[in-house]
C-alpha cells in the first residue's frame, strides 16, 4: 500500500466533516478527507436543500389556489420542469462536488476519493493507500436509505430521496412507505403537482416520533388534499409488473401506483468502518461519545452516527465542538437536551426537547399547554392554510420548558424562541413576563403558556 502521514483523517465529508476538515486546514494541519460519495454529503445533493426547493414550489401552488375567497380568483397549472430544472443546476450542480472538493483542496486538504476503513490506531485505509494520522481519526460517515426486508422490494426500481430528488417529471401515482419527515414532505409536495399520493405508515399514526396533536392535525391536513394514509399497517408484498408498483398491505388492502418511494428511515454501516480495530462496538446502533465528541483515544465522531439526530445542524454542531477541542479553543461542551427538528410539511412542524411522553416517563410532576394558531389574531387574519398549534411541555417541579412543538405557517422559524428555551432553561414565569410582538404567529406562544397545568 501507499502510505501518507496527516495530522487528522476525516471519514465522510458530508456536512459536518467537510466543515471540520475544511477549519483544520485553515489553521494549518495537514487534513486528508475521505468519501466514497459526493463531499458535502446527503445535503446538499438529496435533501435538505434540493426537497426544500420542491416543498417551496409545492407551497407556492397551495398559496396560489387559497386565493379564492381572500384576494380574488385564480388558476394554478403545476408545471414540474422548473423544479427539476433549478435542482440540477442551483442545488446540485447536476451532482457534481467538483466546488465543495476544489473548496477542501483550495485550503490544503487532500481528498482521497473511495470508502475509508480503520485499520488500527490511526490508520485509516481508502483503496491501496494507507493514511496515517498522527493527531486522530473523525468519523463522519453519515447514514443510507434503510431498506426494509419487504418480499419482492429489492427486484424492483423503487425510489429513495436520492432517486425522487432527480425526477424529470411527476408521476401519476405514487405509494409512499413510510410516514416519517421524508415521507409526509415528498408526499405533500408530489400530491400539490397533480400525483395521486398514498402514505403507508407501519405505526399507528404519521410522523410517530412527534407529538399525536402533529400527528393528527397533518393527517387531517393530507385527507383534506386528497392524500390517503393507511397507518398501523406495513407493507407485506411488492411488485413490479408493467410499468406500476403492487404493494399487498399486511391488512389484505392491495395499492398500485405508477412510482414508490421507500422513506423507511436511514441506517450505518458501522462494521464497514473496522470499528473492532479500535475497541469500538460495530453492532451497536450508534458510537457512543463525550461531551467533546471523543469516541477512543484519538477518535472522534460526529454527524448521523452519534445517534442524537440526524440532522445537518447536529453534524454542523458536533464539527464545531471538534474543532475546538484539536484546536484548543473554549466550548462548553455537547448538549443533547434542546436538539431542534422541523419536518418541512404546510404546516411546518417544529419541536424541541421532549414530547409530552417522554416528560411523563422521565420526569414528575409535568404541565402541558396547548393553543391554537386559528384562536390567534394572526392565525385568524391569515384564515387560509392557518393550521397549526403551540404545545408546551414544562417540568413542574423546576418551572421551566423541557419540549415545544410549533406547527403552523411559519412553525419552524417560531420554534427558534423555544428552542432558545429549553436549550437555557428559562423559567416559565420569566417566559409569561415578556413582551410579545402582536400580531404574530409567535404570540400563540404566550397563550399557551397561560393554559399550562
Amino acid at each position: 500500500m501507499s502510505e501518507h502521514e496527516f495530522d487528522v483523517v476525516v471519514i465522510g465529508m458530508g456536512p459536518g466533516g467537510e466543515h471540520v476538515a475544511n477549519e483544520l486546514a485553515k489553521a494549518g494541519l495537514a487534513v486528508a478527507g475521505v468519501e466514497e460519495r459526493l463531499v458535502g454529503g446527503e445535503c446538499p445533493y438529496f435533501g435538505c436543500v434540493p426537497s426544500k426547493m420542491m416543498i417551496r414550489a409545492g407551497d407556492l401552488l397551495a398559496e396560489g389556489r387559497r386565493i379564492p375567497g381572500m384576494a380574488g380568483q385564480s388558476a394554478i397549472s403545476p408545471y414540474w420542469e422548473p423544479v427539476a430544472t433549478r435542482i440540477a443546476a442551483e442545488a446540485t450542480d447536476h451532482w457534481d462536488d467538483t466546488v465543495a472538493a476544489d473548496r477542501f483542496t483550495g485550503v490544503g486538504g487532500t481528498l482521497f476519493r473511495g470508502r475509508g476503513r480503520i485499520e488500527g490506531p490511526g490508520k485509516v485505509s481508502v483503496g491501496a493507500d494507507l493514511l496515517r494520522a498522527r493527531r486522530g481519526i473523525i468519523i463522519n460517515c453519515g447514514t443510507e436509505p434503510a431498506i426494509p426486508p419487504v418480499p419482492g422490494l429489492a427486484a424492483t426500481p423503487f425510489w429513495t430521496n436520492r432517486e425522487i430528488v432527480q425526477a424529470e417529471k411527476v408521476p401519476s401515482s405514487l405509494i409512499v412507505l413510510g410516514g416519517g419527515a421524508i415521507g409526509v414532505e415528498l408526499a405533500q409536495v408530489f400530491a400539490r403537482f397533480g400525483t395521486d399520493v398514498t402514505v403507508v405508515e407501519a405505526m399507528s399514526r404519521l410522523l410517530p416520533m412527534d407529538e399525536p396533536e402533529a400527528s393528527t392535525m397533518l393527517e387531517d391536513v393530507f385527507r383534506r388534499e386528497g392524500i390517503a394514509v393507511h397507518t398501523g399497517v406495513a407493507a407485506a408484498r411488492v411488485a413490479h409488473n408493467k410499468g406500476k408498483f403492487e404493494v399487498m398491505l399486511a391488512d389484505g388492502n392491495q395499492l398500485q401506483a405508477e412510482r414508490l418511494l421507500v422513506a423507511t428511515g436511514r441506517k450505518t454501516d458501522l462494521a464497514a468502518l473496522g470499528l473492532s480495530a479500535i475497541g469500538l462496538d460495530e453492532s451497536a446502533r450508534a458510537i457512543a461519545v463525550d461531551g467533546h465528541m471523543h469516541a477512543a483515544p484519538g477518535i472522534w465522531a460526529i454527524g448521523d452516527v452519534v445517534g442524537h439526530g440526524a440532522f445537518t445542524h447536529m453534524s454542523m454542531y458536533h464539527a464545531g465542538i471538534v474543532i475546538a477541542d484539536i484546536l484548543g479553543r473554549p466550548h462548553h461542551g455537547a448538549e443533547f437536551h434542546a436538539v431542534p427538528r422541523v419536518t418541512f410539511t404546510d404546516p411546518e412542524i417544529g419541536a424541541v426537547g421532549s414530547t409530552e411522553a417522554q416528560a411523563r416517563e422521565e420526569r414528575g410532576a409535568v404541565q402541558v399547554g396547548v393553543s391554537q394558531i386559528s384562536s390567534s389574531a394572526r392565525g385568524w387574519i391569515h384564515k387560509a392554510g392557518n393550521d397549526g398549534f403551540i404545545k408546551l411541555v414544562a417540568d413542574g417541579d423546576r418551572g421551566m420548558l423541557v419540549g415545544a412543538t410549533s406547527a403552523g405557517p411559519t412553525g419552524g422559524e417560531v420554534l427558534s424562541m423555544l428552542t432558545l428555551a429549553v436549550h437555557a432553561q428559562l423559567p416559565v414565569q420569566r417566559l409569561r413576563e415578556m413582551i410579545y410582538a402582536y400580531p404574530t404567529f409567535h404570540r400563540a406562544v404566550e397563550d399557551a403558556l397561560a393554559q399550562l397545568s
